[in-house]
């Protein structure tokens, strides 16, 4: 488990923001616009970028191209925050042979899907990141969604969310947000965290239930499993079974492989892609109600 867990300093308007591309490449130009323009409406100053829209391959940019930025975002002394623009691949490319340098003043990274290994690697050195929207789907969060971002950037307290209990009882510990997938893969690397004490909360988009099968089964042999004390399941969108191919439902994967662990589950929780994604702060200590199906982060 991580010691101790710094939490950046709250955002006011007027701060600047660094808006990179880590990952994917822009698909679209409008949404991304769209989700600046609501950072700037709160009066925070956003630099993007000059390339933002470059592209290589399915990537935005060069490995090299998209490490610089992230390295020169975080080591800006004005810069207060990292917004990512989308999510889609190539985050853990820049993890190889990546440090984050020690900074005075560390600042916020927010962003989810792909950004899970960035998230999960800035927990590693004991700071605090947001899995919450990236820019190209922040305009389509309803309008209690954007606020719980900016509330907890911002230094206030958040409230619960409210999903489908599997029972099991109550359990506090450390907030662990990921992409399942993501998170798979940085199994067994430098960047896997430790799972002690840790609350982990999982979404995933275009998953086959067979992959969720897969890669919740390796969850279970690694044995990471056994020291997680509860799991909050967010959406599982686009993760239907090919069509004329027999198959379990996504939801009937997710309770063979989690019911049986004998520790608090809630299933249905608000965050995830294509829907309402309630921002959850990494490492901040949070309360799983598993009788009544309830997430509380803890202010």
């Amino acid at each position: 488990m991580q010691s101790q867990i710094v939490t950046p300093p709250p955002l006011q308007p007027g701060d600047l923001l660094r808006v990179i591309a880590p990952s994917g490449t822009l698909r679209s130009l409008e949404p991304f616009v769209q989700g600046v323009e609501v950072w700037r409406s709160r009066g925070y100053r956003v630099d993007i970028i000059s390339d933002i829209n470059d592209r290589w391959g399915y990537l935005a940019g060069l490995d090299n191209q998209r490490r610089h930025h992230l390295e020169d975002a975080w080591l800006d002394p004005e810069c207060k925050a990292i917004l990512c623009a989308r999510g889609g691949f190539g985050c853990t490319r820049l993890l190889e042979n990546w440090n984050w340098a020690p900074v005075t003043n560390p600042k916020w990274l927010i962003g989810f899907s792909d950004i899970t290994a960035l998230l999960w690697s800035l927990y590693k050195v004991g700071i605090s990141g947001v899995h919450a929207p990236v820019l190209t789907t922040l305009e389509k969060e309803p309008e209690w969604s954007k606020q719980r971002l900016f509330d907890w950037v911002e230094g206030r307290s958040i409230d619960a969310i409210k999903g489908n209990g599997w029972g099991s009882g109550v359990v506090s510990g450390v907030l662990l947000p990921a992409n399942l997938t993501v998170a798979t893969h940085l199994l067994g690397t430098s960047y896997q965290p430790e799972f002690d004490n840790v609350i982990l909360a999982i979404e995933d988009v275009g998953e086959a239930p067979y992959r969720i099968d897969r890669m919740l089964t390796q969850w279970r042999m690694s044995g990471a499993l056994k020291k997680v004390r509860g799991i909050a399941i967010g959406r599982f969108s686009q993760c239907e079974a090919p069509v004329n191919i027999p198959s379990f439902k996504v939801e009937e994967v997710l309770k063979e492989r989690l019911g049986d662990l004998g520790i608090p589950v809630v299933s249905e929780l608000p965050f995830g892609h294509d829907g309402c994604n309630a921002a959850l702060p990494v490492g901040a200590n949070a309360t799983l109600d598993g009788d009544n199906g309830v997430l509380i982060i803890n202010s």
